[in-house]
Formats: structure tokens, C-alpha cells, sequence
């Protein structure tokens, strides 16, 4: 109780600059100056109730959390959703999952006052929490106010859980009222039992169970197939490793460079690598510069940038092989199973702490290959890039990402358990 007393008052003092951070952000994101007032418990409208809570901090998470709402609704096609995020690429991806009498919000700051205010406005009958959102003063109120939470798609990296252990007077109490983790992993498992979570069932990573556009996907490959060049993307790229893989780029001969395609982590990074990519010479076309298909001067540049969002089955489609984004920087890289399903063979470098299993499945599935540094994953990308049994690694991907799907279903069942009756219909495998 004391440490959350100081934990509290600590985010008191923050909240001013927490607020200014949301306003500059806005500046390249404008959807962070929207509804502020939300973060700090200031909501419109009459108070609701009965909705079921899922909160999704970002892009990935939402994106796995559709698998999830998807396996929900067929259970309960009535069923009513509050939808929360912390970013506004999450925000906006989250727009998909609405239907007639869902809500959309911000998460709350997680003060007290603030998270009081959420719960008295939205009064969920359950919440879920994607993943790896732990917040102290919401999940106490959430044990006051009788609404059972769970953590899905729960996953808890080594280094995670030494730094909780420097912080466990305040999370562990935090972790032990949650009802239930629903774990990707055993590992992830028994580090969040060691955490203070008292029920904890394995049930898979929701991502195998998301399904790319297969529109975007043809269009890419068409895209692919009108260049007549090799495509090496650097999928979902963190700030530090886009000047580390332009200059092992530009020590290649220029004749033996594909098209390189570089798609950032996020949004406000876009212009800072297009100038990256200017300033080793090198000629760039930004996928936001034309519409429906890319403009004569596309064809010609030396890279793509993919400056849009919610397109990356697109940009798999058309790419021969991928270089996994923060798998180059101590960052514990991104989702390489969505390269997988696209049918992408990805190479991914020492740093995939974030997904340690995914990444351990995939290279004993031959869907991806590890390397020391980026200059060797450059090296290995453009081999990759020109082989012409390239296609059996595509095959390879997609059977290894088809391979472990059924997460949804698993962690569906495991909620739909906490719902009360009046929120319940009949399962379709029931009927």
C-alpha cells in the first residue's frame, strides 16, 4: 500500500509533462491532441455499462487482439466492446473492430482519481489486457470495483522480469489481482507465477491466428512482379538501425543491389529516414508520394519508403525476404510471424528477447535465418534475395506460421468463462 502511495504521487508530479509529451507528439501524430481530457478521466456522454474492456496499447497489440474480439463474438454475437489504447497508431487500427455500440477511449493515467473516474464512466462487466500492460492503480480499482481482469496474450521476457523484481512492492500486488494470465509460452508462464499472478494457463501467441489481407498481399506480389528486380525489406526498423543498414548497404556494388524497401517502426520516424536515405546518396520513393500504384519514378529508385500504415501485408508481398526491425538494437525485435504468414522468409539478428519462442520455432521451421550484425544480415538478405530456391522458404514460412494457430479459440473460451450470463448467447459449437 505505501509503495503505491509513492507511486501514485510520483505520477502526480509527471502528469504535466506527461500531457506536454502527449501535445508534441501531436505535432507529427495529431491524433494525440484528440480527447485528451479521456487520459485524465474527463469523458462525454452518459455513464455506460456492460460492455466487456479490452485494452491494447498499440499497432501489435491491436492487431492480435482482432484474432481475440473475432473468437469472442462468435461465442457472443451481442456482445458490446470498450476498446482502449495508449497510441495513435493503435487508436486507428482499432477503428476496424467497432461495430454498432462499441466505445473507443484512451487508457486513463494511471493515478487514483483518474482510473476511478474510467471505472464510474464505463463500468465493465470484464476487462483484458494485451500482453504486458501492468498498471498498479488500475488493476487495484479494478479488484475494488469487482471487475475481473485478465492478461491475454501474456508474455514476460526475462529482462522484464528482473526489472519487475527491482519494482515488486508495488507490481507484484498489482499482478495478484489479476483473475488469470493467458500465456503465449511455459516460459512466460512460469515467470509471471513468479511475478504474483495467481492463475496462469498457457494458450499460445494470438498473432499466428491473424490473418494479412490476402488483397494486399496479390498486390504486392503484382507490384513485385512489374519491378523485375529483387526486394529486400527491413521490416518495422527502430530508431539506430536504419543508418547501421544503409551503410552496409551502400558497401555493396551497386549492381548487385535489389530494391531495398525500409518500413519504420513508427510514424513520426518517416521523414528522419528519408533524409537518412538521401544522405548516402541513395534515390528514395515514399509510398504516402502516390495512390493506388506507385507513380513512373517509383520503379527506378533505389529504395521505397514505406511510409504508410496498416499496409504491411502489402509490403511482405512484394518483398523476397525481410530483415527483422529491432532485432538489430538490444530491442527485443518485432512480430516476425506475420512476415511468416505473408510468406516471407525473415532474418532477424541476436535481439528477439520479445518473442524468444516465435523466433526459436521459426529458425527449426526454416522460415527464418539468425545472424550476428547487420552487416551480415545484409549480406545474407541479398544471397536470400537472388536464390532460386527462395520459394521453398516462402512455403517454409507459411507452414510454420499455419502450424501453431488456434490461440484465439483457447483464450476465448478462458474469458467467456468470466462474463455474466446477461452477456452470454448460446456458442455457435454449442448450437
Amino acid at each position: 500500500m505505501f509503495a503505491r502511495h509513492l507511486y501514485s504521487n510520483l505520477l502526480r508530479l509527471l502528469k504535466p509533462a506527461y500531457v506536454l509529451r502527449l501535445w508534441l507528439r501531436g505535432r507529427a501524430e495529431p491524433l494525440y491532441r484528440h480527447a485528451i481530457g479521456e487520459r485524465l478521466g474527463a469523458y462525454q456522454g452518459a455513464a455506460q455499462a456492460g460492455a466487456l474492456w479490452v485494452h491494447a496499447v498499440s499497432l501489435g497489440e491491436t492487431r492480435a487482439a482482432a484474432a481475440l474480439v473475432d473468437a469472442l463474438r462468435l461465442r457472443h454475437p451481442q456482445l458490446r466492446l470498450l476498446l482502449t489504447h495508449s497510441t495513435a497508431t493503435g487508436r486507428e487500427a482499432g477503428k476496424a473492430l467497432l461495430r454498432e455500440g462499441d466505445v473507443q477511449a484512451w487508457l486513463p493515467y494511471d493515478t487514483p482519481g483518474v482510473v476511478d473516474r474510467f471505472f464510474k464512466q464505463f463500468k465493465p462487466v470484464a476487462g483484458v489486457l494485451m500482453e504486458t500492460e501492468i498498471w498498479p492503480n488500475l488493476l487495484h480499482a479494478a479488484h475494488a470495483a469487482g471487475v475481473p481482469m485478465v492478461l491475454a496474450n501474456a508474455r514476460l521476457s526475462a529482462k522484464s522480469h528482473r526489472q519487475g523484481q527491482r519494482l515488486s512492492s508495488v507490481m507484484y500486488p498489482a499482478a495478484a489481482t489479476l483473475r488469470m494470465a493467458l500465456a503465449q509460452t511455459e516460459d512466460d508462464a512460469t515467470r509471471l507465477r513468479d511475478s504474483g499472478v495467481r492463475e496462469v494457463v498457457v494458450c499460445g501467441n494470438l498473432k499466428f491466428d491473424m490473418t494479412p489481407d490476402p488483397a494486399l498481399i496479390a498486390r504486392g506480389r503484382a507490384w513485385r512482379a512489374r519491378l523485375g528486380r529483387p526486394v529486400v525489406m527491413a521490416a518495422a526498423t527502430r530508431e539506430g538501425e536504419e543508418a547501421l543498414l544503409l551503410a552496409a548497404w551502400a558497401a555493396l556494388p551497386s549492381a548487385q543491389r535489389p530494391l531495398l524497401l525500409i518500413v519504420p517502426r513508427h510514424p513520426q520516424r518517416f521523414d528522419e529516414v528519408a533524409a537518412l536515405v538521401a544522405a548516402q546518396g541513395l534515390s528514395v520513393a515514399r509510398r504516402s508520394s502516390w495512390q493506388a500504384e506507385p507513380g513512373e519514378g517509383a520503379w527506378p529508385a533505389d529504395v521505397w519508403l514505406g511510409d504508410s500504415m496498416g499496409e504491411m501485408p502489402l509490403y511482405y508481398g512484394m518483398s523476397d525476404v525481410a530483415l527483422l526491425g529491432g532485432s538489430f538494437a538490444p530491442l527485443g525485435g518485432q512480430n516476425l510471424i506475420e512476415a511468416a504468414a505473408c510468406g516471407c522468409p525473415v532474418v532477424m539478428g541476436p535481439h528477439t528477447f520479445n518473442f524468444a519462442e516465435a523466433a526459436t520455432l521459426s529458425l527449426a521451421a526454416g522460415a527464418s535465418r539468425r545472424v550476428a550484425d547487420m552487416g551480415e544480415g545484409v549480406a545474407q538478405a541479398v544471397a536470400m534475395a537472388g536464390d532460386a530456391g527462395r520459394g521453398q522458404s516462402a512455403e517454409r514460412a507459411v507452414a510454420f506460421a499455419t502450424q501453431h494457430r488456434g490461440a484465439a479459440e483457447r483464450m476465448a473460451e478462458k474469458i467467456s468463462a468470466l462474463l455474466p450470463d446477461s452477456a452470454s448467447v448460446t456458442s455457435p459449437a454449442a448450437g
